[in-house]
Formats: structure tokens, sequence, C-alpha cells
């Protein structure tokens, strides 16, 4: 299944991070200047976001391509608010091509049941160990 590795060391907040099949994809994580990093990477929630949005259009591609309709493009554009101890995701699909209101609304319930949303919505549980 899915694997990643971060680590940083005395540069605040830089986070190295190595992740795909054999760890061959490189990323870089940090924190704005207003949190004491130097934006050399997004951040973890945007991290969080850009995953949603990923399994969002990627499913609702491959929806469309099953169901062999003309959908030209799919936008997802994803909003991690909190508000004290509310959190919530804010998600806007855009469906571009000649696809009519019910087409989209369809894909917009498959979007309700995406592999990450349901991991979002339903939890999960974390083990922390020492190596």
């Amino acid at each position: 299944m899915a694997h990643a590795r971060a680590s940083i060391g005395t540069t605040n907040y830089a986070t190295a991070i190595s992740t795909g099949h054999g760890g061959h994809h490189r990323l870089t994580a940090d924190e704005g200047p207003e949190l004491g990093g130097k934006d050399a990477g997004p951040a973890p929630y945007d991290l969080l976001t850009s995953a949603l949005g990923a399994c969002t259009v990627i499913t609702l591609r491959m929806y469309a391509e099953r169901k062999q309709w003309p959908v030209t493009a799919v936008h997802a554009d994803i909003h991690f608010s909190r508000d004290g101890d509310r959190q919530r995701i804010d998600r806007v699909l855009t469906i571009e091509g000649n696809v009519d209101d019910e087409q989209k609304k369809r894909m917009a319930d498959i979007a309700e049941r995406t592999p990450v949303t349901l991991t979002l919505k339903n939890g999960l549980e974390i083990r922390t160990s020492l190596a």
C-alpha cells in the first residue's frame, strides 16, 4: 500500500519526503515564514488537501472513462479550514466537457465515495512506535 518517509534536520522546518514505489518520488514540505519556516514546499495541510484533490480527480476521470462520457477536464478546489475545535474541508468540483447537469451531479455523488474521501470521513487508527 502507500508509504512515505519524512526526515528533518536542523533547518526549520524543511522536511524531505520520499514516497512511491521504492521511494523514488521526492518532495519537500515546509511551513511558511509566519510559522518559522522558509516556505520551501507545501505545508502539511497543503499536502493533505492535495492528496484529497488528486484522489478526487483521478477517480472521477476513471469514472468518466468507464461511462464513456466526453469529460475533457475535472478540477477539484480543496480548502481545509479550522474554527476553534471544528475542522472542515470544502471541495468544489468543476467538470468540463459535453456533459449534462445530471452527469455532473452523478460525478459529484461519486466524489463523496473516493478512497481518500472515505478514509478522511471515517477516520483511521494511527499507531506510533520507536525504531
